[in-house]
């Protein structure tokens, strides 16, 4: 009865010890692509016009003042938020506003970098703001031709921001506001 014990053991351990040892899983990353941008000139009645990604859709702000309209990414669910408004004495305070308006990022930005943005050509001056970390918006610009008009810009996900996984995101949308800044042109 003993042999017979045994010989069952060993039986079982040899069948156990023949599979294969646990491996770990390799690291994934995401693979997200979007895209290539194609742009179209917009001019929906306001006082400035620039170029669009033909993915945005643009629909008029949730606040419904004129000429403040969203950019909105269906697939990144994501938006760039336009607003307008012109210059009546007011230009210190408008830039104030513009300027403050990333630092209220810094409790959850690991770094804010701006960029100072000028084309003489066009006559728009202004600053773009990337924002790394967990912040709620990854990038934000003003733009002005210091005299009559004033434009700023946010790029915010219809999410909880986790870096880690908007990146991709935020650089698509961030290329967007590179081309919608230089592409920005003061209306008659």
């Amino acid at each position: 009865m003993r042999k017979l014990i045994l010989a069952i053991t060993g039986v079982l351990l040899l069948c156990v010890s023949c599979k294969d040892d646990p491996q770990p899983k390799p690291k994934g990353f995401l693979a997200l692509e979007y895209p290539e941008a194609n742009y179209k000139r917009i001019d929906i009645g306001c006082p400035y016009s620039f170029e669009v990604n033909t993915v945005a859709e643009i629909a008029p702000s949730r606040n419904r003042i004129p000429c403040w309209i969203d950019l909105n990414y269906k697939a990144m669910n994501g938006a760039i938020f336009l607003t307008y408004q012109p210059v009546r004495n007011n230009l210190d305070s408008l830039l104030l506003d513009a300027q403050k308006l990333p630092l209220q990022h810094t409790i959850k930005a690991d770094v804010i970098e701006g960029d100072v943005y000028t084309n003489e050509l066009n006559n728009t001056y202004g600053i773009f703001y990337e924002v790394d970390g967990n912040a709620a918006s990854q990038a934000q610009f003003y733009l002005t031709d210091s005299t009559d008009h004033f434009i700023t810009g946010s790029v915010y996900f219809n999410i909880l921001p986790n870096f880690d996984s908007i990146v991709p995101a935020a650089e698509y949308l961030k290329k967007d506001i590179k081309h919608l800044m230089e592409s920005l042109r003061w209306n008659p």
